[in-house]
């Protein structure tokens, strides 16, 4: 869908009215169309800045090159825009080292090109010899959520990954992702980079999922499909389940992308047993599970039905636990094998109306905590992607007024699309997100509302 405010800024007889009444302007965001490449980071103007005593600048530069750009030192920047900006703020242990965010930073801010991407990474807070340190590495959060808000409006994205001392050999795939146009909606995240599951057997940058089979729930339209068709283009053989009611929008995307139909109501007592046993004699047990499908039935609570409660309950979080329980029982998710659940912003924040479903979201992002240490040993990893405003059918039946309103509570002052939301859940189960588990990430172009 396309976005009002850009079609009125645009035109002629408009854009001058827009500009008047200081109506926002929103840049387009760059997206990426086809599947990941060998080089992403060919041409890109690419600036590594570093915090005295840090400790992976280095396994950054060398990630840099094998994506296709040598990283600049600040000396030799130029006046050209910037297209990265990485930081090493690993060294920061004290109060005083913050000023070395203003000095690496504050002089390149202008030069930041449209659609640039910022990543900052941090110690460990939990590996600090110290409280004070443990603060001062916590604290850079707060200093990369002001920034994203800062230079959103030009469709750049600011993120920072907490990074291990023992987990720098698995910078390579979220740097890839942080650092380019597939994360054009998630800004001002944090993400935890550990070393608590193995790395996996293999970790190729193209075709990354060549060979695995996926299951994906709720993919016959929305943010499911997109999941679907961007799992495909990574070379996976996807299993797309919904209900039998969407049989018909579910076939015809199985036959554009050469996918596996299911049909399924995941709230029915028998669907977890039925689904493991078809992909165990199908396909002899799955690499990835997207647990996508959800419902809303909303209601204040005073006027909630009893009803409209248990089924949102029912298939938002019992259906997730129960498919989880029977496929790890029965060994049908291999080893290796990646879990995302589809979280939302009112998981984090809440919502009016919505104490039914915005209980059920939160509930997965306590989910995928606590099962990320139990999966751990099997090498499998386990988070949440909580998407914010995403245009679908569903925020196209909205009155005019309320979904531009929508659109604009955020830094970058736009909706974000199912493939964005696509984009983040693609690279969690990539074998090269194996850093990552345990995680909840918005896809939400850092929504005004929550945290």
């Amino acid at each position: 869908m396309s976005d009002l405010l850009m079609r009125l800024n645009a035109n002629p007889l408009t854009g001058a009215i827009a500009k008047a009444v200081g109506l926002p302007n929103p840049v387009p965001l760059a997206r990426e169309a086809g599947p990941y490449v060998e080089r992403p980071f060919d041409g890109k103007r690419v600036l590594l800045c570093r915090t005295a005593g840090g400790y992976a600048a280095e396994a950054m530069a060398a990630v840099f090159a094998r994506a296709g750009t040598a990283a600049l030192d600040a000396p030799s920047i130029g006046a050209g825009p910037l297209d990265i900006v990485a930081m090493d703020a690993t060294g920061c242990v004290t109060p005083q080292d913050y000023r070395g965010f203003y000095d690496g930073l504050h002089p390149i801010v202008r030069q930041l090109a449209r659609n640039a991407r910022v990543l900052i990474l941090a110690a460990d807070p939990g590996e600090a010899a110290t409280p004070v340190a443990a603060a001062v590495a916590r604290g850079v959060e707060g200093f990369v959520r002001s920034l994203a808000k800062e230079v959103g409006a030009k469709g750049i994205t600011v993120n920072l990954g907490y990074v291990a001392r023992d987990a720098l050999d698995r910078l390579d795939g979220p740097l890839r992702f942080f650092c380019g146009a597939r994360t054009t909606y998630v800004t001002g995240q944090a993400f935890y980079l550990g070393g608590g599951v193995a790395a996996p057997s293999g970790m190729p940058s193209t075709r990354v999922l060549s060979g695995k089979i996926a299951l994906v729930t709720g993919a016959a339209r929305g943010i499911g499909l997109a999941v679907l068709e961007r799992l495909a283009q990574e070379g996976a053989t996807v299993v797309a389940l919904d209900v039998p009611a969407a049989a018909e929008a579910l076939h015809a995307a199985c036959e554009r992308h050469a996918a596996v139909p299911f049909l399924a109501d995941i709230a029915a007592q028998d669907s977890a047993e039925r689904l493991a046993d078809f992909l165990l004699e199908r396909f002899g047990g799955i690499d990835i599970v997207v647990h996508n499908a959800g419902i809303t039935r909303d209601r204040t609570l005073a006027n909630m039905q009893a009803h409209f409660w248990d089924l949102v309950v029912q298939v938002n979080l019992a259906a997730v636990m129960a498919i989880d329980q029977r496929l790890l029982e029965s060994g049908v998710l291999r080893d290796e094998g990646r879990i995302v659940c589809l979280s939302s912003v009112s998981g984090v924040a809440g919502n009016f109306g919505q104490t039914n479903y915005a209980a059920s979201k939160a509930a997965l992002i306590g989910y995928v905590a606590a099962q990320a240490p139990l999966l751990a040993a099997r090498g499998i990893c386990i988070n949440a992607v909580a998407p914010g405003f995403i245009d679908t059918p569903m925020t196209d039946a909205m009155p005019v007024v309320v979904r531009e309103i929508g659109r604009r509570l955020n830094s970058v002052k736009q909706s974000g699309q199912p493939r964005d939301v696509a984009e983040l859940v693609a690279f969690l189960a990539t074998p090269g997100a194996f850093g990552i588990s345990g995680a909840t990430l918005r896809v939400c172009g850092q929504g005004l509302i929550g945290a």
